[in-house]
């Protein structure tokens, strides 16, 4: 779908990928954009510098993506290209997880592209067109170590997302579904590494791998490359990815026990020569280990 021209709405668009994604439409000459956000005085922020609109919205609710797109509607009679990218990382670990900390996460990470999907598909299929760009995670796709909410709704995202692109594809619907790793925003400001991650992203370059996937109609968007090869290798032999990965959960376990000062010895120390020298650790374990070893010299 060709970009300019057309009316797109961005939630989660205060900040990080959903404000680089508003000013990348712009530049694009999209014809109207509105951004939507809990956090309305940072989106009205964003809207005035690319002469949009802004809407105060929890995605989480049916009742506020009604609301939402009821007023575009009515702002910019109609919706073209609408992007679900609002986003929550929830409560990190499992059996300490609260059914309503689960709850919140499920609402925001898979209702919200539920909803979208389930009130804009008539009119868009009435229109005889329409783009549907849901942001997943590449955790997603290859699990997120020391999150099961985060991991396990992104990955229903994807699935729903694909559910989407099977059922419409054929009828006038684009769907795309955004996976990133590391990309510089707020979520991921002091949060944990994503299993193989290889490099923090900027939200501006993610942002151009989306309108092109938009202009090429690609499903898929891996701003990070090496994301594709490891979700390949994943599917081509389940059980060694899943054997490696515990073997990665229990070297992250190991140093989460570890005392404040052996921590500091294995860090500037054991670690860097243990991820680069061992033979007992292949090439896909070395990048994961390498974020967490980053990820951990951000939280002392």
């Amino acid at each position: 779908m060709k970009v300019s021209g057309k009316r797109v709405v961005i939630t989660g668009a205060a900040s990080g990928i959903g404000k680089a994604l508003a000013i990348a439409f712009q530049s694009a000459d999209a014809k109207s954009i509105v951004c939507v956000d809990q956090n309305i005085t940072e989106a009205t922020i964003v809207a005035e510098t690319i002469s949009g609109y802004a809407i105060e919205a929890n995605v989480g609710l049916e009742k506020d993506i009604i609301k939402v797109i009821d007023e575009c509607n009515s702002l910019i009679s109609g919706i073209d290209i609408f992007c679900s990218n609002a986003g929550i990382t929830g409560m990190p670990g499992f059996l300490d997880v609260s059914t309503e900390n689960w709850q919140e996460i499920w609402d925001v990470n898979v209702m919200a592209h539920i909803f979208a999907a389930k009130h804009l598909l008539p009119q868009m299929l009435e229109q005889g067109s329409g783009y549907l760009v849901n942001t997943a995670s590449a955790a997603g796709l290859l699990t997120q170590l020391g999150a099961a909410p985060y991991s396990v709704t992104k990955s229903a995202a994807i699935s729903f997302a694909e559910w989407i692109k099977i059922t419409y594809g054929e009828k006038g619907i684009g769907v795309s579904c955004l996976c990133p790793q590391a990309v510089r925003t707020a979520m991921t400001e002091n949060g944990p590494g994503v299993a193989g991650v290889d490099g923090m992203m900027e939200p501006e370059e993610v942002a151009v791998e989306v309108l092109n996937a938009i202009e090429t109609e690609q499903f898929l968007i891996t701003p990070h490359e090496e994301v594709l090869e490891y979700s390949q290798r994943k599917a081509n032999d389940r059980d060694r990815w899943i054997k490696g990965m515990q073997r990665l959960q229990k070297q992250f376990e190991d140093f989460s026990n570890a005392s404040q000062m052996n921590k500091l010895l294995i860090i500037s120390t054991f670690l860097p020569f243990y991820i680069f020298s061992s033979c007992e650790i292949t090439y896909d374990e070395k990048i994961p280990l390498l974020v967490i070893y980053m990820s951990i010299l951000r939280c002392l």
